[in-house]
């Protein structure tokens, strides 16, 4: 199932995609975070059923898109340099902030008030960032709360998958410490168009994925590429803390990105930046 939030007739609500993807299924949850905790696979093909047979289903034409989770309970945890041509692209961009001393995961996380919809602005913040970037990379979202995860059990924990476009202002990042400033501004997470339960893809997935900017293709890599492999995160990661329903993971970008260029390509007022995942879909966002 490939499940929505979306604004009609100024109500928000959440849905299930029809088929054709032309329509949705309303369904009777009062928000995404809500759908995560308390829905079984079995109660919402069940509640999806039900609206189909009724005949209740919203044109998606008439509705406005949101972002699958639009207000994340807590900040995203997110991977840095999960590929390898991304980490070689970027200890070459800056050595000092980017390159690994140990062959470990790099975990930060990131701070989201409003995600952007999937067709919404990346907010330029002009005043403050010089050198702005983007990066597209698999959003994994969980259905339950995880902790002492081993990676054989890792599977079961997964609700399902959406695009994440884990925007970065590279001066800001790479004149702190830490990178979360420099992750965190508002409009930087634009998400969606759809949370794709885990059903739908096979695990660990092997997904395709790229980005194009003014339809120049900049990113293309594979899922089955990461460093990190999703199995073993939740296992680290859960060992010594509590994932909670609804946590988001952004598993990391592939070489590509802007800073990656020589000389850099970082995003301007009126870029287009489309973020593309295999059997997810796209998401397409205008810098203002």
């Amino acid at each position: 199932m490939k499940l929505v939030t979306y604004r009609f007739e100024n109500t928000q609500r959440v849905g299930v995609l029809t088929q054709d993807e032309t329509a949705i299924l309303p369904l009777d949850y009062s928000d995404m975070n809500t759908l995560i905790e308390t829905a079984s696979p079995a109660d919402l093909r069940s509640a999806a059923s039900a609206a189909e047979r009724a005949g209740v289903q919203v044109p998606l034409a008439e509705v406005e898109l949101l972002a699958p989770i639009p207000r994340p309970r807590q900040d995203i945890l997110c991977l840095g340099m999960n590929y390898k041509d991304h980490a070689d692209e970027a200890a070459q961009y800056n050595a000092e902030a980017f390159t690994k001393e140990k062959p470990v995961a790099v975990y930060f996380s990131k701070r989201v008030s409003q995600a952007v919809a999937p067709e919404g602005d990346i907010e330029r913040h002009a005043d403050l960032v010089e050198r702005l970037d983007y990066e597209v990379e698999l959003g994994v979202i969980l259905g339950k709360a995880a902790r002492n995860v081993k990676a054989e059990e890792a599977g079961d924990y997964i609700f399902g998958y959406t695009v994440l476009n884990d925007v970065s202002a590279r001066d800001v990042q790479t004149s702190h410490k830490q990178w979360y400033f420099g992750k965190s501004l508002d409009g930087f997470t634009p998400m969606g168009p759809c949370i794709v339960t885990a059903d739908e893809i096979a695990f660990p997935p092997a997904l395709d994925i790229s980005s194009t900017v003014n339809g120049e293709p900049r990113q293309h890599s594979n899922t089955r590429l990461f460093l990190t492999s999703i199995p073993a995160l939740l296992e680290e990661l859960t060992a010594g803390m509590t994932l909670l329903p609804g946590t988001i993971i952004a598993t990391g970008t592939p070489a590509g990105v802007g800073m990656g260029f020589d000389p850099p390509k970082f995003l301007q007022s009126g870029d287009v930046v489309e973020c593309t995942i295999q059997g997810i879909g796209t998401i397409r966002n205008t810098v203002r």
